[in-house]
């Protein structure tokens, strides 16, 4: 198993796993239980993609193009607006 993208979070890890589990490519996340103990670790990518070595061009391709999605959509959000609406 190789790395094919490290996570800045559990959401996105699993993001980009069922992606590449959608196009055929068994994927793994690993590390996502390791973040409960953050305080205790020191600071460095936990969350990790992981694809087999014959996988991995062709996933590296899509964990890439998701990555860009990402920080595209918080580089255009709000930073102060947060996940909820405004109230009414």
């Amino acid at each position: 198993m190789q790395i094919v993208y490290r996570a800045e979070n559990i959401i996105d890890a699993n993001l980009v796993k069922n992606a590449l589990e959608a196009e055929g490519i068994p994927a793994f996340v690993g590390g996502q239980y390791l973040t409960g103990a953050i305080g205790e670790l020191p600071p460095m990518p936990l969350v990790n993609v992981m694809v087999s070595a014959i996988d991995w061009p062709r996933a590296r391709a899509i964990a890439q193009s998701i990555d860009a999605e990402l920080a595209e959509y918080r580089a255009e959000s709000d930073p102060g607006a947060g996940w909820l609406p405004e109230p009414v």
